[in-house]
């Protein structure tokens, strides 16, 4: 189970590098004037968003390993486990809403300007001080 702990946080680290780097590309990518600027950043959205993916994926395969090896006991209990994995679901629906604004700027530019972007990027840091907190305090 050690080892499926440590891979599974490997992992969330990997996936929230590329949370909090992704929207602060969009921020550039909105403010972007240039020909070769915008397609710069076509270019590192896409693959980010490709290698987070991956590492989005790992990271709830080995959490759902987690749960496999013994932590679904504690479940129906375990009310900072069940928030947890409400706010991993919030999380991961950011990360496909992050990958349609992807498609979305590489076909028809931003659609939203640099300050929603801005506001956007702060997300990931919010539900992650949450996952934390529950998950190594477990408040209830």
């Amino acid at each position: 189970m050690a080892w499926l702990k440590a891979f599974h946080l490997f992992f969330v680290v990997s996936w929230f590098a590329g949370l909090f780097y992704l929207p602060r590309l969009f921020v550039y990518h909105a403010t972007a004037r240039e020909t070769a600027c915008i397609e710069r950043y076509r270019t590192m959205e896409r693959r980010l968003y490709r290698l987070m993916t991956v590492a989005g994926t790992l990271a709830v395969a080995f959490g759902i390993g987690l749960l496999a090896a013994g932590w679904w006991r504690a479940l129906p209990g375990a009310g900072w486990l069940q928030l947890k994995l409400i706010l991993v679901a919030v999380l991961v629906g950011f990360h496909l809403w992050c990958g349609r604004e992807v498609r979305r700027l590489a076909s028809a530019g931003p659609a939203h300007g640099d300050r929603f972007y801005r506001l956007i990027n702060e997300l990931p840091t919010l539900l992650l001080a949450a996952i934390v907190i529950l998950a190594s305090v477990r408040p209830f």
